[in-house]
């Protein structure tokens, strides 16, 4: 069948693309790789075969027919050989036009799709939709423990939108928490404040960058894991490709808060571990600024079900710079003691052997007490010289084992080792577990289901001793519980955390409260916690993004159609349907489905005002800023 249609998608050489399709499907219907049992084309692992040029692919689509319109478009003859055009390909494949949904097609027939269907990898545009690259995630679950598909959006925005997307935006509904109680009215905001902000995380982290460029000194993220089948705010079950992009956006701006000697760590788990190490490789310029591999063992149960029992997390750490060293951390008394009553104090025995054969330090040392000599251990040296050895052994820092029968070792001195400090072990099985963290939330909280996956307190009082110091910045775009928040409040530092769930007032907010007030658990009694201290919260204000809300919540047709009639009066509306077609639109809503409804009016949104630009704060426009958001929002960004 041939068309002269001029919508007809790019690249079919004049035939029916829907004829071309179905040509596709038949094709491959009987390959389980590429098309579904019910006749649906599995278009990623297509264009991933196509791109890779896997030569099963290619013998299917070439067949055995000259004259064949897959052949005849897909591939060129030059010398007597067929090569396969895959980029015209890909977009054949790709094009939006052959989703099988009513909605699309309804969404095509009223014009909120484009005819261009390039690929963002050959583009500087950003899709707002998963999977695709270069874009943002919003909507979706409003509780921890709601597991509803997230709402995916799907339009295109061109380079100059992009910038008023990621523009600064205004903030609203301000208020200061101390041990006086909230205060909402008369605030005024200090460079110090601790600040806590509801909204898309990547939107804010555009927001907050100016002010806070190059001065954090650790950024502390626990991102969704991609694990499929947990119960975190955010849509866990990404898919590999999506959830990369996912972490690439928000790395992408996060790394310019860092201050010249700050470091990030990211918590993960085994789906994506490996694939986040290569991304941040790039992302922060050099391997050499990869510090290394934490693994934090945060079960000690084992689980007999399956067949292995994962009982660790990982911490990736970079560093802005490969110069930048981590902090020793504190000693431990307990484990120095003093059983000679040595007058310099509590000491504990460490190896006199070290690493690698160094034949000068390779020498016959005599057991007193035994006779016996020794030498150091196949493959290793001794610490010190002969000389030195005699000197040590004389000022009495050379023991012998418990029994005095055994190899030499050299006293440290806890006097000694708090000046020092100690290296940080990259194994880390003596903080709490995932366990103790949820026990001390349901103790907090006088609840048994406050939040799913938090992270104890030690976990990451660990993480701030290793790169901070008092009076330092911390920043956390995943707050999640407000673990990362509690415990910099409580060890004096300074922190931003961001959240942009529903649940960041009823939990990171109260439990910072309750931080105030001076409550026991965590790390508390370790740092002689006694309460004190305020922090700042406030919102990126809404403008499209309320209507977005209030899509996500609506639960009948009939609650969406009300919104539609409100939207057309007061939201912000894509530009791509002319007003004039908004009362002919009626009756083809109401034959949409529910879930083709509510996609339908968050398409329809103009996604580069989902917040009040900072622009314009003093548009009349936004008449849900009050006079003191917009004084707070100017000083903030300080301006005039």
């Amino acid at each position: 069948m041939i068309t002269n249609d001029p919508q007809a998608p790019h690249n079919t050489l004049g035939y029916d693309a829907a004829d071309m399709l179905e040509r596709l499907r038949w094709r491959l219907r009987d390959e389980l790789r590429y098309c579904t049992a019910d006749g649906v084309l599995i278009k990623n692992a297509i264009v991933e075969d196509a791109l890779a040029m896997r030569p099963q692919l290619l013998q299917l689509l070439l067949g055995n027919d000259p004259d064949d319109p897959l052949r005849r478009n897909f591939f060129a003859e030059v010398a007597g050989v067929q090569v396969f055009d895959k980029v015209r390909f890909q977009r054949f494949v790709m094009n939006k036009r052959f989703l099988a949904d009513s909605y699309t097609a309804f969404k095509n027939k009223i014009g909120l799709t484009t005819d261009d269907e390039h690929f963002l990898a050959d583009s500087h545009e950003v899709v707002l939709t998963w999977p695709y690259k270069d874009c943002i995630l919003e909507g979706g679950q409003t509780k921890d423990d709601a597991r509803r598909r997230e709402t995916f959006w799907s339009e295109i925005l061109a380079p100059d939108q992009i910038t008023q997307l990621t523009a600064p935006k205004a903030l609203t509904n301000f208020k200061r928490y101390s041990s006086d109680g909230v205060q909402t009215e008369g605030i005024q905001l200090r460079d110090d404040d601790n600040l806590i902000i509801k909204g898309n995380n990547l939107l804010a982290l555009y927001s907050l960058r100016e002010r806070y460029r190059g001065r954090i000194k650790l950024i502390y993220i626990d991102p969704p894991y991609n694990t499929g089948n947990d119960s975190f705010g955010y849509n866990d079950s990404f898919n590999h490709s999506t959830w990369l992009t996912f972490m690439k956006n928000r790395l992408t701006v996060a790394r310019d808060f860092l201050a010249p000697d700050g470091v990030i760590f990211i918590t993960l788990d085994d789906n994506e571990y490996a694939y986040c190490k290569v991304l941040c490789d790039e992302l922060f310029h050099s391997r050499e600024n990869f510090k290394t591999t934490f693994i934090w063992n945060h079960r000690k149960s084992k689980q007999n079900d399956i067949d292995v029992s994962l009982s660790h997390n990982y911490l990736l750490c970079y560093a802005n710079s490969p110069t930048t060293a981590l902090n020793s951390l504190d000693v431990d008394d307990s484990s120095f003691s003093n059983p000679d009553n040595d007058p310099r104090g509590p000491w504990k025995a460490d190896p006199f052997d070290a690493p690698n054969i160094r034949p000068n330090l390779t020498y016959p040392i005599q057991n007193p007490n035994t006779g016996e000599e020794h030498l150091p251990p196949s493959g290793r040296h001794w610490r010190f010289s002969q000389e030195k050895f005699a000197s040590a052994l004389a000022d009495n820092r050379i023991v012998w084992g418990k029994k005095r029968d055994g190899r030499p070792q050299y006293k440290r001195f806890l006097s000694e080792a708090k000046k020092k400090g100690i290296s940080a072990s990259s194994i880390w099985d003596d903080v709490d577990t995932a366990t103790s963290a949820t026990k001390h939330l349901m103790k907090l909280f006088e609840s048994k289901n406050v939040f799913s996956t938090p992270k104890p307190e030690s976990l990451i009082q660990r993480v701030i001793e290793l790169s901070t110091e008092e009076g330092d910045i911390v920043l956390d775009y995943h707050l999640g519980s407000g673990t990362t928040a509690a415990v910099a409040h409580k060890m004096g530092r300074q922190y931003i955390g961001v959240e942009q769930m529903d649940y960041i007032e009823d939990i990171a907010v109260e439990r910072l409260r309750k931080v105030i007030a001076g409550e026991q658990g965590g790390i508390s009694k370790s740092v002689d916690w006694q309460g004190g201290g305020d922090f700042v919260y406030c919102e990126l204000a809404s403008a499209n993004q309320a209507y977005i809300d209030k899509i996500q919540r609506a639960e009948t047709k009939e609650k969406l159609l009300d919104l539609w009639e409100e939207m057309q009066q007061r939201a912000f509306l894509s530009y791509k349907i002319d007003p004039r077609d908004y009362s002919t639109l009626a009756k083809e809503l109401t034959d949409l489905s529910l879930e083709g409804l509510r996609h339908f009016l968050i398409d329809v949104l103009d996604k580069n005002l989902l917040y009040v630009p900072l622009s314009e704060l003093e548009s009349s426009e936004y008449s849900n800023l009050c006079a003191e958001d917009r004084r707070l929002t100017h000083t903030f960004y300080h301006e005039p």
